[in-house]
């Protein structure tokens, strides 16, 4: 018997297989092999087209404004420990100064 992925959203590993479907019996959550196999091809890329990934460390490549603050995001600014999300901003991070933020990844490069 071939091995079935946990559930996309409860990480649960009871799985099974109802016709093209694949369905959790904890949380209830459908969804197709198909969709499975997208969701496992998710690359995000910085600004050079160096792929990204949990925990990597980046440099902001221009000044960017903050949402709801007077203050800019400076050019050359270190963030450490991002965290991959989906989304239009697709890096989660803390950065300091500034605290909790997202950022869209065509605005940062891997060090």
């Amino acid at each position: 018997m071939a091995a079935l992925p946990n559930c996309p959203k409860c990480n649960s590993e009871y799985t099974y297989e109802d016709g093209s479907l694949l369905i959790c019996p904890e949380c209830g959550h459908e969804w197709s092999l198909e969709t499975a196999a997208v969701e496992d091809e998710r690359v995000i890329k910085d600004a050079n087209g160096n792929v990204l990934s949990d925990g990597d460390t980046v440099t902001v490549i221009k000044d960017l404004k903050v949402k709801g603050s007077s203050s800019t995001l400076k050019q050359g600014t270190k963030v450490k420990n991002i965290r991959l999300v989906d989304g239009d901003h697709n890096i989660d991070c803390k950065i300091d100064g500034f605290g909790a933020m997202s950022l869209k990844s065509e605005y940062v490069k891997k060090i």
